[in-house]
């Protein structure tokens, strides 16, 4: 016979996925059986067969816990493949140790064990069956979940009835009729499997001294309520390794989540039971990564925010090493942003652990040591910006450290492949140099509209320009690096970081590093056009997406991503001759005209509020706007710009149904007729789409200014009114362009006559007093100055109404009074 250790295995397997550790009889109870080679003896085969026979025809739980108990003491967890714990679970199924965890929470008097072996039983025989993932995928096991997770939250089982009797309502599970008697007959302490198990626990969990990382990590932690509280310390392992072995299943966490794993877990923290702070806050980190976390933070938001401002307690009353250990894990817990929670309190927290940062930042430390520490900070940023930070002087040390680590870590010879670690680090840089890019390149615009008091902003005019300065050598290094990706390397996740953060910096500041800017168009433009049109590996990418803890990156991959980001850039390039030219030659129009394609044809299958504005279509639309206006004679001749009319004449006229895209419908328009105003007078019938597209613009335009019914300065229409600001330039750019259209294209006059624009603008300009400012003036007068000289029908109304009239701001227009000959 086996000595009683070796029924340890069996009795709580070692989970595999996070929080692994030798607790409880891991996979250590077993080590020297597997190194040797493992396998059952022909003697040991035996015996498990007569005992799988047993299993499977007991008449009673007697039978099956003497057959179970032979096997546990016979045959080592290690000596068990996964064929043979199948046959188990196939005879004795998940209902036994159901049962037994039930029993034992009701206190029932009449099952002739005490309810504590009891849940040391089923707890055991749960554990042991849920290393197979299929076991531990199986609907009855995840119907012991409450059960456990109320035993790791509360301890004794006293506490436990209130929480079988949800779990009976339910109807999830019972026992059945005849357990009660067959539990009662065990009385022999022989053949009790549960004084066996207990035995085995207690030679395993000797080796094992106090709770886990309250006294590692030099924290003070609560005292134990009572003795009666103490959670058994092999139980608590077996409960963490279903709870583990479910988390690691790929629907786990939601399986946790929905079973109510996170307040339970957070109040066994709180009480320190057993193995909480290392088992239960790893398991907790697991559902707090991925797609959970958002879920975990929305519908537990109170007691997730009562764990983190204990750990940031902790973390403050630790050791220096241990503050170091724990960096990483405050960053799993701090919520993402954009959930609602007790503000005033989580401000606290972040205001805590910035004060306990700044003398780690200014300490000497190893690469090693200090990335979890930039990687904490730039979580932080992300959550309250530079507010609580500190100091002007600590915020410029901030930027300062993490450039330098850019440098360090890219400035590497081409081959040498970074590490998982330095990656994640890097990362975080990149966040730390983003937040300051959007402050330090701000300052001018920002110190005269009064922003927001912060510590950067309160940054020396010395000290901004240092900041500018380590951010332009950290872009340098960026640079570098990028330039030796290989296409193979488009799917990871590390390079679309780095090309977003490098994008950052080109949407504020592209006069900088032109001549590398300008050289590094081709990656940046092939990268993007990559992903636009899914040739590279997006799974690690749509992976990292679900991870990100910053906002706008939370969702599904779709491939626009990475040309969302450099969009901002394009804008800026492609107004410069130099680079423009060679965006050009990488047929840059054709990637932004695919790009509308996409994000139109994604847009108009929303409705409602889904239908929300997307500003990099609007960005879009201004990179395209300076090609349609700089290099005519390519918008002339590129195939790309037919299709993009095409688009345009789809999507306009359903535009300008929708208040909330009026920006949208704006650029649409004036990117149409820019490009109109290029082409010439069409030799045969009009096409139906170019007309459809002129006439719902001319309706779009008339509809930006109103001079209502009474005298005065016309006023901007209410449709308009809310975007005005944005829209103007716009609409000015428009008239501009319609006077351009009707000279190379006449027969839009026709239109502009039956779409009533012509007698709209008329009544209008005879009615105010005067329009908003000098320029929209002008614009008009253009505009009807070039129909009267491209229709005789327009010139004659023109001529007719300023007769009638000589009062309003028609009359102040001297060129068009000229024209038409109107003293």
């Amino acid at each position: 016979m086996a000595d009683s250790a070796e029924v340890t295995p069996v009795v709580s397997s070692q989970p595999p996925g996070p929080g692994k550790e030798e607790q409880g009889g891991g996979e250590g109870g077993g080590g020297s059986e597997r190194d040797a080679g493992g396998g059952l003896t022909d003697a040991q085969r035996e015996v498990l067969e007569r005992c799988l026979h047993t299993l499977k025809h007991a008449k009673n739980d007697s039978h099956t816990l003497a057959a179970l108990l032979l096997i546990t003491r016979l045959c080592p967890a290690s000596q068990l493949d996964k064929p043979t714990l199948r046959r188990i679970f196939e005879a004795v199924g998940l209902n036994l140790p159901a049962r037994l965890l039930v029993t034992a929470v009701r206190g029932n008097d009449n099952s002739g064990l005490p309810p504590h072996e009891l849940l040391s039983l089923g707890t055991a025989l749960l554990s042991a069956l849920s290393t197979d993932p299929d076991m531990a995928s199986h609907p009855q096991l995840l119907t012991t979940i409450p059960l456990l997770l109320g035993i790791l939250a509360n301890g004794p089982v006293n506490q436990q009835k209130q929480a079988a009797e949800e779990q009976n309502q339910a109807g999830e599970m019972g026992p059945s009729p005849d357990s009660k008697v067959h539990l009662a007959e065990i009385s022999n302490p022989e053949s009790n499997p549960a004084n066996v198990a207990k035995s085995a626990r207690e030679t395993e969990t000797s080796k094992q001294k106090g709770d886990d990382s309250s006294a590692a990590n030099g924290v003070s932690t609560p005292q134990e309520t009572s003795p009666s509280s103490k959670l058994d310390e092999a139980m608590a392992a077996d409960c963490y390794q279903v709870l583990t072995a479910v988390c690691a299943l790929p629907r786990g966490p939601d399986q946790l989540l929905s079973r109510g794993a996170v307040p339970a877990l957070c109040q066994a923290v709180e009480h320190n039971q057993t193995f909480s702070n290392k088992r239960g806050l790893a398991l907790l980190g697991c559902l707090l990564a991925g797609k959970t976390k958002d879920k975990a933070w929305r519908k537990h938001p109170a007691e997730l925010l009562t764990l983190l401002v204990k750990l940031s307690k902790d973390f403050c009353q630790s050791t220096d090493q241990t503050k170091l250990n724990m960096c990483s894990q405050l960053v799993q817990f701090l919520p993402p942003v954009g959930v609602e929670v007790e503000r005033e309190e989580l401000k606290g927290v972040v205001s805590r652990v910035w004060g306990e940062l700044r003398p780690m930042m200014q300490a000497k430390l190893t690469p090693r040591q200090i990335g979890p520490i930039l990687v904490l900070s730039a979580c932080l940023l992300d959550l309250y910006g530079w507010e609580l930070v500190g100091p002007p002087k600590f915020c410029c040390l901030l930027v300062n450290r993490a450039c330098v680590e850019v440098r360090m870590g890219l400035e590497e010879p081409p081959g040498n492949d970074l590490s998982p670690e330095l990656q994640d680090t890097l990362t975080g840089c990149y966040r730390i140099m983003e937040a300051a890019i959007e402050q330090a390149c701000c300052l001018g615009v920002t110190q005269t509209s009064a922003p927001p008091q912060s510590s950067i902003t309160a940054l020396s005019l010395q000290q901004s320009r240092q900041v500018l300065g380590v951010l332009e050598e950290a872009f340098s290094a960026v640079m570098y690096h990028l330039q030796q990706v290989d296409p193979s390397r488009y799917g990871d996740p590390f390079i679309f970081a780095t090309f977003r953060s490098l994008c950052s910096w080109l949407a504020e500041e592209t006069s900088c590093l032109k001549e590398e800017v300008t050289g590094l168009l081709p990656f940046l433009i092939g990268y993007s056009r990559s992903h636009l049109q899914g040739e590279s590996q997006e799974q690690g990418l749509s992976d990292w997406m679900v991870n990100m803890s910053v906002t706008e990156e939370r969702g599904a991959w779709t491939g626009k991503e990475a040309l969302r980001y450099l969009l901002p850039a394009l804008c800026h390039l492609s107004a410069e001759e130099g680079p423009r030219k060679v965006l050009l030659t990488l047929d840059t129009p054709a990637l932004l005209v695919d790009f509308l394609s996409q994000s139109w044809t994604s847009l108009k299958g929303k409705s409602g509020v889904s239908a929300a504005r997307d500003p990099s279509m609007e960005t879009a639309c201004s990179a395209l706007l300076n090609f349609t206006v700089t290099e005519p004679e390519r918008v002339r001749k590129d195939p790309c710009f037919r299709t993009l009319e095409a688009l345009l004449s789809e999507a306009l006229p359903v535009l300008v149904h929708k208040p909330r895209l009026l920006v949208l419908a704006a650029n649409y328009c004036t990117l149409g007729l820019m490009i109109g105003r290029l082409k010439a007078a069409p030799t045969g019938s009009m096409e139906a789409g170019q007309r459809r597209f002129f006439s719902t613009a001319l309706r779009f335009l008339r509809g930006a200014l109103d001079s209502g019914s009474s005298p005065g300065p016309v006023k901007v229409s209410l449709s308009w009114e809310e975007s005005w600001d944005e829209a103007a330039e716009l609409w000015r750019l428009s008239l501009q362009a319609l006077g351009g259209c009707v000279r190379a294209q006449p027969w839009i006059t026709t239109l502009v006559r039956e779409e009533g624009w012509l007698k709209h603008t008329l009544t209008m300009l005879t009615q105010c007093s005067a329009l908003p400012d000098q320029h929209t003036q002008e614009v008009i007068e253009e505009a009807l100055c070039a129909m009267v000289n491209q229709c005789l029908l327009c010139k004659q109304e023109i001529g007719d109404t300023m007769m009638r009239n000589d009062k309003g701001a028609l009359s102040s227009m001297r060129n068009l009074k000229k024209l038409v000959g109107v003293k």
